[in-house]
């Protein structure tokens, strides 16, 4: 059993040059890329997110962790074939119509990646139909919508109005974000999930997941 602490501390802090070269080492003692990552690399950004989820650390050490992360990752992706790494599935991320603001909407890509989610990212300024066109062509289950903004909350609401349109509302786990929103708000435009912070929100995708898919 290969021993992955070192790799999972170096991508909690994020030390870019120690991760890249403790990946390395592993590919060279003939360490599977799927178990580097699953083992090596996953475990130590889900510490950074529990940290903050728990407000022991802030966006500028989720910032560095996550690029400690993708290094690793960067190393290993032409490695990994389709089928090597079970996904838990796929997410569709942006903020919505009307906001251009991005920093919440990137956390939870990271926090949904360092899942094992695959993660289309939509930007900023994105339509219910792009959320939804976007979900269909890559197979997304989940739809993950941000905003700071009160004046663009309710294009939350057309996210959902535009799936249940398309006959595919019950296929679909559709999750809200952002500073002006509560789970009241959530129940009100007939979403499915509202958390405060990055992390809770990739633990209940990827709760989500595993029930559906089980």
């Amino acid at each position: 059993m290969y021993d992955f602490l070192e790799l999972n501390k170096m991508v909690e802090t994020g030390k870019v040059k120690v991760v890249k070269e403790l990946v390395q080492n592993a590919l060279n003692d003939g360490v599977s890329p799927a178990a580097i990552l699953n083992e090596g690399l996953l475990p130590g950004m889900n510490a950074v997110g529990e940290k903050f989820k728990n407000n022991q650390v802030y966006i500028p050490e989720v910032l560095i962790s996550a690029r400690a992360l993708n290094t690793g990752i960067g190393l290993l992706k032409p490695l990994l074939s389709a089928d090597a790494v079970e996904k838990p599935g796929v997410a569709v991320i942006g903020t919505v119509h009307g906001d251009l603001h991005d920093i919440g909407k990137n956390l939870v890509k990271m926090m949904l990646e360092s899942k094992g989610i695959e993660v289309i990212d939509l930007g900023v300024d994105v339509t219910a139909e792009q959320f939804l066109d976007a979900a269909a062509e890559h197979g997304a289950q989940v739809i993950c919508c941000s905003t700071l903004l009160t004046t663009t909350m309710f294009e939350m609401e057309n996210v959902v109005k535009e799936a249940a349109a398309r006959g595919v509302r019950d296929n679909l786990f559709i999750m809200v974000g952002g500073a002006p929103l509560s789970d009241a708000f959530c129940e009100k435009i007939g979403a499915d999930c509202y958390m405060p912070d990055a992390a809770s929100a990739a633990d209940a995708a990827l709760a989500w997941l595993k029930e559906k898919n089980a």
